[in-house]
């Protein structure tokens, strides 16, 4: 997960009042609302809002500490509109954060963004969790998360395909975009899920940290790595911090541009496939 240097957030367009991302020739009347939850101010949503709007989703940013009160339950987002309507909540993005998944004492917010996954799995709500998220979302299912486990990732690093993703609704589709099994992510934690939930589909993995991508049911992924981060974030990480961890920035931060279109052709189309989980669990089920 990203520690306090591991600043992913990029400029977008969500509105900081409503946490809404705003496009006045937006009609957002009957689009899904998919809540993102920010668990650190440096670890923000990035390029997934603009993405998943164009995609027809109205995504609706949510700090930790404000999540209870804005989404009691996946009954609707309290202050979602003018009008005062609470959509029903259509898909959960869980970003990430320097925590553990029960770190309720620096985050308090933590059991009840827990009970919110657990109620997504169980009303098969689409649920996406990057990094803090996605060990969240193992801890919930009964995976095991390490603290400083020893599989440290820092900058665009490689991750591996496995065979499971073939026919995954999310990453499925990623071997025709990267050409073959091997994207190209953002990675910034020093803790990792070192053991699958288990009922995990394995989908990624890497030389430098086995779990990168698993699906929980039909509608839930983990992700250790993060397609919400633009690699020129990286020139914003503390470099003192890095270097102590044996990086340095400034190569780290040229290697992820000379790579950036690629990872953006991918985490673009994962965004892409998530969204299309989102509507098509919106039209078929509950709305």
């Amino acid at each position: 997960m990203p520690g306090p240097f591991a600043d992913t957030t990029t400029d977008t367009t969500t509105d900081t009042t409503t946490g809404r991302t705003t496009d006045a020739t937006d009609d957002r009347a009957g689009r899904p609302a998919v809540v993102l939850v920010q668990n650190s101010p440096h670890s923000g949503p990035g390029r997934l809002p603009g993405w998943l709007a164009e995609a027809g989703i109205d995504a609706r940013v949510v700090q930790g500490a404000e999540l209870a009160a804005r989404v009691p339950g996946l009954d609707g987002v309290l202050d979602a509109d003018a009008s005062g309507d609470a959509p029903p909540v259509a898909g959960l993005v869980l970003l990430g954060g320097g925590l553990l998944p029960d770190e309720d004492e620096r985050a308090p917010w933590l059991p009840h963004e827990r009970r919110l996954t657990d109620a997504a799995l169980v009303a098969g709500v689409p649920v996406l969790g990057i990094c803090l998220g996605g060990q969240l979302l193992a801890h919930v299912t009964g995976g095991e998360v390490t603290a400083r486990s020893g599989e440290t990732e820092k900058g665009l690093c490689p991750v591996r395909l496995l065979p499971g993703a073939a026919d995954d609704p999310l990453l499925g589709g990623l071997r025709d975009v990267a050409g073959g099994d091997e994207l190209r992510m953002v990675e910034s934690h020093v803790d990792s899920i070192t053991g699958l939930p288990p009922a995990a589909v394995h989908l990624a993995t890497s030389d430098a940290c086995t779990v990168q991508a698993f699906r929980v049911g039909e509608a839930a992924w983990g992700l250790q790595f993060h397609p919400e981060a633009d690699p020129d974030r990286i020139a914003r990480w503390d470099a003192e911090e890095l270097a102590a961890l044996g990086y340095d920035r400034d190569e780290l931060h040229a290697a992820g541009m000379a790579r950036a279109a690629e990872n953006e052709r991918q985490a673009r189309a994962l965004a892409e496939a998530f969204a299309a989980v989102v509507h098509a669990h919106h039209v078929g089920g509950r709305r």
